[in-house]
């Protein structure tokens, strides 16, 4: 059986040999790209006669995975699969199984280090200091005592309600499941609306579907109130990045803190966020901590044998 890792994992060789290794002692060809393809022609040279593939965020489209009459399974190391053609997987009965928590508490940091960043003005003041400047006209606030709203309450949406409640916020949240445990633990659930017209900062954590695609348009951050901060680590598209840019110029909101965009960075210099006010802009980074990579490198080889066993496991429906 050929396995092939279609992009970088981001992990060291030596650790990625030793995934490997079981796999090749069993007699299985493993093959290893350390960098991305340049187009569809030069992915599908790749990809086109194995069995099993190892990816991670390069779009994968439905031109190509027709192509691959060998494809059986592919081992998404992601939680997030809006960035492969589900449906030509399902019509050549294509297993998907992804890399679901393997980065909880690296975006649930990333979270309130944007949050921080823009509520304490930390990128401004760090030009500042470098410029000899000083603190004027800089002081932001605090999280202490805020209400802090989390859309999406799965198991990242969790985990920052769990630090912002560390903090000292009121956490409120809306999500289509609520969880006892987080109950338990003092947060309040409370409908979308509700939560947009009271909440002082609103963080998103929702997968993509076409119920979530702009959940955040010009009319729900009409709602939002007056400076509330918005931070986005879920999906690009989750947003309206023009509606969500027009409030942070007009001074509607008060900020925001962005790792997603409509598309992979580098984002084009003209993307709206770009120029809006007091925004934080990270390159979709939330994931990338080495421990988080080093774990989701684990999960999708984990996924290969499991499969090999004839029991899959984290297979996205």
């Amino acid at each position: 059986m050929k396995i092939v890792v279609m992009e970088p994992l981001g992990i060291s060789k030596a650790q990625l040999d030793t995934l490997a290794q079981p796999f090749r002692q069993a007699g299985h060809e493993f093959i290893a790209y350390t960098d991305r393809a340049a187009d569809n022609r030069q992915l599908l040279n790749r990809i086109e006669d194995a069995e099993v593939v190892v990816m991670a965020n390069q779009p994968l489209p439905g031109e190509v995975i027709a192509s691959c009459s060998k494809l059986q399974l592919l081992s998404v190391a992601f939680t997030g699969v809006d960035h492969i053609d589900l449906a030509a997987c399902r019509a050549k009965n294509i297993l998907v199984c992804n890399a679901a928590g393997y980065s909880t508490n690296a975006v649930a940091e990333l979270t309130f280090g944007l949050a921080i960043s823009v509520v304490r003005n930390i990128v401004p003041c760090d030009a500042r200091c470098r410029s000899c400047g000083t603190k004027d006209g800089l002081v932001g606030f605090e999280l202490y005592g805020k209400t802090f709203g989390v859309i999406g309450t799965g198991a990242i949406g969790s985990r920052v309600a769990q630090i912002a409640k560390a903090f000292g916020c009121h956490v409120i949240a809306s999500s289509r499941t609520e969880k006892p445990e987080l109950q338990a633990a003092g947060v309040e659930y409370v409908s979308l609306e509700t939560l947009l017209q009271t909440a002082d900062f609103i963080s998103l954590h929702v997968p993509l579907t076409e119920s979530t695609r702009h959940l955040i348009d010009a009319r729900a951050v009409a709602m939002m109130k007056p400076g509330a901060v918005l931070l986005n680590t879920s999906r690009g598209p989750v947003i309206d990045s023009e509606a969500v840019a027009a409030a942070l110029n007009e001074g509607r909101l008060g900020g925001a803190g962005i790792d997603v965009f409509e598309n992979e960075p580098p984002i084009a210099a003209e993307h709206p966020l770009c120029g809006a006010k007091n925004t934080v802009l990270t390159p979709h980074v939330a994931f990338a901590s080495k421990e988080a990579l080093e774990k989701r490198a684990e999960i999708v080889f984990a996924n290969i044998s499991c499969w090999l066993e004839e029991k899959p496991q984290n297979i996205v429906k």
